[in-house]
């Protein structure tokens, strides 16, 4: 199933099939092949001669013997098997009726206008409206009038800035179209599904295999499938499948979208127990949408770009093994990745980026480093070593400072709850497949994936008072996710990690104030570490818990305070209407690295359900003994008193709160998120040479003659008692070998001293990143290098200079 997002979350294991795993393959001879090693076997040229005399098992033995190069790229099967002839039948006979029930549609003028976005100045181009019919024009069709400079580079078209819409689609009713290039991340992500498609088709042209799901992923994308028995693909083969995906670029394939009732779906992909699977457990009864690209239909949402020829350069990067929904008790697949754009410059430009990331990996400088490990006895937890150690102790001490400056209060939280706990929050029955449980005195316990249900409790140990509001607890505890193992990736993705998990209790007529202050605290952190960052607004989705009225008012608070970072010169924020989570609004943050990659770290939520779940009040200091109203409408599931018993899991509606009483708003937010992840990603932003203030490893001595060792020691002793990371090397090779390897160790700053330095009581200081002091450092006074780096220090800066 071609989708935008990995299966690899965990999901229930399918159950027994009596689907077939394989479809019936034709060999050359039109015949079915029933010896399943030989499904996906080409017709050896020993057994062509022989014409149709030439039996499966001469073919056998031709196979077995060496083949010359060519033969790797020569398609497994001779045609298309039956399984794709007739899901395509069925296809283009539902097309067709569909296309007829369009035609005696009415076809009634709507208001439709062109957002263009903006020119290259920054400046907001003027909206166009142009002529339209419903069930007849299409985003696609306006682009003759549209500057070339605009529409060359469309990929996708986007409807009312809530949905992205095929070019070829036609629209349904008034609204505001405006279009994405591939430069653009929901461009990118539509462009690169679409080429998962042609490398399906590729795939299921080449091997007659059976396709499970083929989504966009963050450097390009990939397919699963299931082939013969004793079959993997090979890098050989690669070549055969680029060269069919070119054919099927030059052909101009188009991406027809059709919606198919689950019937048909199970008709159509009957032959597969991956699609099936699908089909079963995640469509909704009114069935879904299905593509056809050339001589592949795939169950799909879509949406698409308008053909193949938009690709220019696309190309295999890998092959591997994987299990089916991520679970190692599941069909074994094949898996193979690839990355494809609209111009060959941006392939060429794409591969420098792969070399230079891979120099950054942060896996590779983390072993070449001693930061951290990995091992198979945890796995997704990682063993930090006393340098890796060194670095999370200065991120944490740096937000320790900034929280004492701002207000937070530091706690600590139980590591493991009661199922109940969890039962209340509703986490239990939305999260608990994620959760780690233990079963402990005929109990069920859950060690904690989050914070806020253990600080909700916190809250309301005791009567809280609007005095004490807003009321920040900040908690660095270790949590768990049970990530499935196919996800794990290095520190970016771990099941055990810590981060900088807040939540802040507050009035409404707080939530201004505090989100600018936060906006603040962010342009603090990530200005440290030379990060550009973006805002975007994620307003009320479809299905929302709480009143309309809160929601409205909540948002606008956001906006407002959106508003006055940008006034402040803090940029431009970005609106992603009806994606907010479903307990309130939010605003996710994300900031580019070195290499310009974007990463989520900071998250702001505000959550109206939690404090309704948990019966949080505060008294409000009105003496007229009313009591605040709650919003009628709350939606399908609510808070339970902290007296009433829990059953099934279903939280009792909450209690109005009493007289002169009001629930608090909750305020969830991270700024760096996972330590761990925040560390992966300042290895590869740093490419592993760290500012001085973060460095674990600052200082390197180095004496030029044993004479001086014993200066070179009492240097490290006063640096270390500035609380700096200094070392010394005495051992027996040369200096110049010293000298390369506190280089490739990348320390900050390394001190060369021999007898001129001892008898003056200075330095000779190399900088790391200063060519100039190489070859014959700087003769620093010790009591000044030591007051420069330690400012260095203290003033946390980003350039290693003193």
């Amino acid at each position: 199933m071609a989708s935008k997002k990995s299966n690899d979350a965990a999901e229930a294991r399918l159950g027994e099939s009596n689907l077939p795993l394989r479809p019936k393959i034709l060999n050359s001879e039109n015949r079915e092949v029933t010896d399943q090693k030989d499904q996906t076997l080409p017709k050896s040229k020993k057994s062509k001669d022989k014409g149709d005399s030439a039996t499966l098992a001469e073919a056998q033995t031709n196979v077995a013997k060496p083949k010359p190069p060519s033969d790797s790229r020569k398609p497994a099967i001779s045609e298309l098997p039956d399984f794709v002839k007739q899901r395509n039948e069925l296809f283009d006979e539902l097309k067709r009726k569909h296309d007829a029930e369009i035609l005696e549609k009415d076809h009634p003028v709507i208001n439709v206008v062109l957002d263009l976005g903006l020119d290259k100045d920054g400046a907001q181009r003027p909206a166009m409206p142009v002529a339209a019919k419903a069930w007849e024009s299409t985003p696609g069709s306006f682009l003759r009038h549209v500057d070339k400079e605009i529409s060359a580079d469309v990929v996708i078209a986007k409807i009312d800035g809530k949905e992205l819409w095929d070019l070829d689609r036609p629209l349904e009713r008034n609204c505001r179209v405006s279009y994405l290039p591939f430069t653009s991340s929901e461009g990118r992500n539509v462009f690169w599904h679409s080429s998962a498609h042609v490398l399906g088709e590729a795939a299921e042209c080449h091997y007659g295999c059976l396709l499970s799901h083929g989504p966009p992923v963050e450097q390009g994308f990939f397919y699963d499938m299931a082939i013969a028995e004793g079959q993997v693909v090979k890098e050989s083969d690669w070549a055969s499948l680029e060269s069919k995906a070119s054919k099927f670029f030059k052909e101009k394939q188009s991406f027809d979208r059709l919606h198919v009732s689950i019937p048909n779906l199970k008709k159509m992909f009957g032959y597969s127990k991956y699609k099936m699977y699908y089909i079963d457990n995640l469509l909704p009864p009114e069935g879904s949408t299905v593509y056809r690209c050339g001589s592949l239909v795939d169950l799909c949402l879509g949406p698409h770009i308008q053909n193949t020829s938009k690709i220019k350069a696309f190309q295999i990067m890998k092959n591997s093994s994987c299990y089916f929904r991520g679970d190692k008790d599941d069909d074994s697949l094949q898996r193979i990745y690839g990355v494809a754009f609209p111009d060959k410059k941006q392939m060429t430009d794409h591969k420098k980026f792969l070399e230079e990331a891979a120099k950054r990996d942060h896996r590779r400088i983390g072993i070449e480093q001693e930061l951290f490990f990995f091992n198979e006895l945890s796995p997704g937890s990682a063993f930090l070593l006393p340098h890796g150690t060194r670095i999370f102790n200065a991120l944490q001490k740096l937000l320790r400072s900034e929280y004492q400056k701002r207000g937070y209060s530091e706690v600590q939280s139980p590591n493991m709850y009661d199922s109940d706990l969890w039962k209340r929050s509703g986490h239990w029955q939305h999260y608990s497949e994620d959760m780690f449980v233990l079963d402990v005195e005929k109990k069920k316990w859950a060690l904690k994936p989050m914070n806020c249900p253990g600080h909700c409790m916190m809250f309301s140990h005791r009567e809280r008072s609007y005095r004490e509001l807003p009321l920040r607890m900040a908690d660095f505890g270790v949590l768990h996710r049970n990530e499935a193992s196919g996800a794990l990736n290095g520190m970016t993705r771990v099941r055990k990690f810590q981060q900088d998990d807040t939540h802040i209790f507050c009035t409404q007529d707080q939530i201004t104030e505090e989100i600018e202050a936060l906006f603040d605290f962010l342009k603090c952190i990530y200005g440290l570490f030379g990060f550009p960052f973006r805002l975007k607004l994620s307003t009320r989705p479809e299905k929302f818990l709480g009143d309309i009225k809160t929601w409205d008012v909540a948002e606008s608070k956001l906006k407002d305070a959106l508003d006055s970072f940008t006034a402040s010169g803090g940029g431009q924020w970005e609106l992603n209407e009806g994606d907010g989570a479903f307990y309130g609004p939010k605003i996710d943050i994300t900031i580019s690295d070195a290499l310009r990659r974007d990463w989520q770290c900071a998250t702001i939520q505000l959550d109206f359900q939690l404090p309704q779940n948990f019966d949080l009040e505060y008294m409000t200091g009105d003496t007229s003994g009313k009591a605040k109203a709650v919003p009628k409408d709350e939606g399908p599931s609510t808070g339970s008193s902290k007296n009433e018993e829990l059953s099934d899991g279903a939280p009792a509606l909450p209690k109005a709160p009493g007289p002169g009483r009001a629930r608090p708003v909750m305020i969830h937010r991270a700024i760096i998120g996972s330590f761990e992840r925040f560390m992966a990603i300042l290895t590869e932003h740093f490419a592993g040479k760290w500012p001085f203030w973060i460095s674990p490893r600052q200082i390197l001595v180095i004496p030029v003659m044993p004479a001086v060792n014993d200066y070179v020691e009492e240097v490290q002793r006063m640096f270390r008692s500035q609380k700096m990371y200094v070392d010394v090397d005495l051992s027996g090779n040369t200096m110049q070998k010293k000298i390369r390897t506190g280089q490739l160790q990348q320390y900050n700053f390394i001190f060369v001293v021999g007898a001129q330095e001892k008898e003056s009581r200075s330095v000779n200081i190399r900088n790391r990143d200063d060519q100039e002091t190489q070859a014959k450092g700087e003769l620093v006074p010790l009591d000044e290098a030591i007051a420069k780096l330690r400012a260095l220090k203290k003033e946390r800066r980003l350039v290693n200079a003193i």
